[in-house]
């Protein structure tokens, strides 16, 4: 592995996730992470989110600098198109970053330059997940990778250092499983489950969005406060107290009706109800592997304790995506959050290097 990645005296690579909710990025410096940060980027709001979020964080166009491009943001409803949102979203990185040291990555066809890009929608398109779990192959050989993120999952099977997987565009890997459309912090709970257990009885849920899965992740214990960026669904107080009153009304209920033990057990419903939904995902998806079992689930982003009871689920090791590439001890935990843009700056200095 250090071979691969050395890369004395070579540029600074950073990588950058272009995201719908977040803008994830990721420096890669003498061949390892040594940084890597989420910032809130509601592209729904128009692109001048993204825009204002790139500036807060200094000059761009730093000499001896590279920076390569993963993008999931054209998905966003500013764009009347995904075609729209990666033209869109290309225009922003020519303009912010420019071109001379700039690739973009698209996926099963590689890295290419700005131009190029523009006619590549189909493999630049939602690619971060070929990003991270092409990496983790290189790095693993073999295992079952799962990024679960604030809104999505995404899993994949590696095998022999490639991936083995059978879907490429969002529709395709809906179908197979590769992507589940749940993740820890910003999905509604009403798309968890129609019915939950109160008190024995099963009980239709509000179709509002009055709580999500943050709040499932602050009531148990689980959720890293640092990694809800956006405003609770009823833009109270994120606290557990407040937790239990958004998700008493998702039944109709308010938070003294029930002992705050129930509610915890309802809670706790509800993540297990989410993880069974990845898991039955997950389990179609590593018919790839061989059956011993031995290969590991590889967790990445910043629903890694749900991915860890799926490795248990699943009878197999848990390897953390933050231990398993080259980088500091103090940006590991970082660069596992923020694992497509960790991967790509990787991937980019390896190629930069013709590995």
């Amino acid at each position: 592995m250090k071979s691969r990645f050395a890369n004395e005296g070579k540029p600074l690579v950073t990588g950058w996730d272009l995201g719908g909710a977040h803008l994830k990025m990721a420096q890669c410096q003498d061949g390892k992470i040594v940084s890597a940060k989420i910032l809130k980027t509601p592209l729904w709001l128009g692109v001048d989110q993204l825009r204002e979020a790139l500036r807060e964080l200094g000059p761009l166009r730093v000499e001896n600098n590279f920076n390569v491009f993963t993008m999931t943001g054209e998905l966003s409803d500013t764009f009347a198109s995904r075609d729209a949102g990666i033209a869109s979203l290309l225009d922003l990185v020519e303009e912010e970053f420019g071109v001379a040291s700039t690739l973009i990555y698209a996926g099963r066809a590689g890295f290419c330059d700005v131009g190029s890009a523009r006619s590549l929608g189909g493999d630049v398109a939602s690619a971060n997940w070929h990003a991270t779990a092409s990496l983790s192959a290189k790095l693993s050989d073999t295992g079952l990778f799962v990024d679960m993120g604030s809104t999505t999952t995404d899993i994949l099977a590696l095998k022999n250092g490639e991936l083995a997987n059978h879907g490429y565009s969002d529709a395709e890997r809906l179908l197979t499983g590769e992507l589940v459309y749940t993740g820890f912090a910003r999905s509604a709970l009403i798309g968890i489950a129609g019915l939950v257990p109160v008190r024995g009885q099963m009980t239709p849920l509000m179709n509002e969005y009055f709580a999500n899965t943050a709040d499932l992740g602050r009531i148990l214990g689980t959720l890293d406060e640092a990694d809800d960026k956006y405003p609770s669904a009823d833009r109270q107080a994120k606290s557990v107290a407040g937790s239990i009153a958004r998700l008493a009304r998702m039944v109709g209920r308010d938070s003294a009706d029930l002992d705050e033990d129930e509610w915890i057990d309802i809670a706790r419903w509800f993540s297990e109800h989410q993880l069974r939904m990845i898991h039955d995902a997950a389990f179609r998806v590593a018919r790839n592997l061989s059956p011993d079992r031995t290969a590991p689930v590889i967790g990445a982003g910043i629903g890694r304790p749900q991915i860890k009871e799926l490795a248990k689920r699943l009878e197999r090791p848990y390897l953390d995506f933050g231990s398993l590439i080259p980088a500091t001890e103090d940006a590991r935990d970082d660069a596992s959050k923020a694992a497509p843009a960790a991967a790509v700056a990787l991937l980019g200095s390896m190629h930069l290097q013709g590995a």
